[in-house]
């Protein structure tokens, strides 16, 4: 459970990003979360001196289909780094845990067979308040924290 507000850093620690290019996937599904949390991630990158022209967005209709984006973004190139961004919540089936554990052996996978960082914001939450709380409420924005963590990456 996050403790500490998603969006919180210091900004000193953050390279400039206006030499860099990121790919964003972003799922479809639970638009209203993944809206807000791409909103966040480009907001932060071009906060950090990205150019809105190498900023690539790509949708995919579901969280499962973050895998096959974020492949397909590596391989066609071009990209510093690449963001997937998704929103899994609970329901009264399995289904939540096939996903989550699918979308993060895959992402996995990817990020360390690739020679470019692979960022994971798939957010995972019990229930909808949880989900808004991580996506622009009270804990902040996951979308803000993959930008950053994307950002130093490329550093690396």
């Amino acid at each position: 459970m996050a403790t500490q507000n998603l969006s919180e850093y210091n900004a000193q620690n953050v390279p400039d990003a206006s030499n860099m290019s990121f790919g964003i996937v972003v799922s479809e599904w639970n638009s209203e979360i993944t809206g807000a949390m791409l909103d966040g991630a480009v907001s932060t990158l071009q906060k950090h001196g990205a150019l809105p022209e190498n900023i690539t967005v790509k949708t995919v209709p579901g969280s499962f289909e973050l895998i096959y984006g974020a492949n397909q973004m590596v391989l066609n190139g071009g990209y510093d780094a690449i963001i997937i961004l998704g929103s899994v919540i609970r329901g009264e089936t399995p289904h939540f845990d096939y996903i989550c554990q699918g979308v993060t052996e895959g992402i996995a996978h990817i990020n360390a067979t690739s020679e470019i960082p692979v960022i994971y914001g798939l957010l995972t939450t019990d229930n909808l308040q949880q989900a808004q709380d991580r996506s622009g409420g009270r804990l902040g924005n996951k979308g803000d924290e993959c930008a950053i963590v994307a950002i130093k990456m490329v550093k690396f």
